[in-house]
């Protein structure tokens, strides 16, 4: 696929990582110059606490993914989709892998997510959330990681000679490829990873992408677009 707005992979990742900017002024209120600053350790410490529970919730979510996952290949095998039953492999051991990662202990002492004040807010359905920079990182890797795995499971549709539905590839019924359990509500992931992996699918299935680029064989959104599905507004 050629577009003439093409992207090399370095710019691409230079206009992700600047998102977050274009979003609004952060020259603005707390959001300009203040990273360094601490909050307050009641606050902190409530973040760790919260970690913590999401923890523990994540790594039973992923375990029963897991099980799914394993049915998901056996009923791709009976309907012959050797294509997307490729994917779902990769996709399988990619999980194996945040399940692994889950088990080693985190430093939080070091880790600057706790300390950095919330400098964004952003909304999940009708839900106001706020996040900060680290936060934010996680949110667009969701998008970009939805993007990726949906134009591939699309690819795999039409080299499968399978109807078009993204809403019952596994990928996007499960969306948690690539999260660590980290900053992020698991809800709120899942949710950014199914608005890229929609996208991502629509390119991958069609003969030509309106969401994205390929370069050198790797699917990237467009930046635009990831703006758009963020919707992250600097607190002021």
């Amino acid at each position: 696929m050629k577009r003439s707005t093409t992207l090399t992979t370095f710019a691409a990742l230079l206009l992700i990582g600047g998102v977050a900017r274009a979003q609004g002024d952060p020259g603005r209120g707390r959001g300009h110059g203040q990273d360094s600053k601490p909050v307050p350790p009641q606050e902190q410490q409530q973040r760790v606490n919260d970690q913590r529970q999401r923890d523990t919730a994540y790594k039973a979510a992923l375990a029963d993914r897991m099980r799914n996952t394993q049915q998901a290949s056996a009923a791709l095998q009976q309907q012959r989709r050797s294509a997307q039953y490729t994917v779902n492999q990769q996709y399988a051991a990619n999980l194996r892998q945040q399940q692994q990662r889950l088990n080693t202990p985190r430093d939080v002492q070091r880790d600057p997510y706790y300390s950095a004040p919330m400098t964004f807010r952003y909304t999940v359905g009708s839900t106001n959330r706020e996040t900060n920079r680290y936060g934010a990182d996680v949110m667009r890797q969701a998008v970009n990681n939805g993007y990726q795995q949906g134009f591939k499971a699309g690819r795999a549709d039409r080299k499968d000679h399978w109807a078009s539905n993204y809403q019952q590839s596994y990928g996007y019924q499960d969306a948690n490829f690539g999260f660590s359990g980290n900053y992020l509500p698991q809800t709120d992931y899942n949710y950014y990873f199914r608005e890229g992996f929609r996208r991502g699918y629509e390119d991958g299935f069609a003969k030509h992408a309106q969401y994205g680029t390929v370069v050198n064989g790797s699917p990237s959104i467009l930046g635009t677009i990831l703006t758009g599905i963020l919707g992250l507004h600097s607190i002021g």
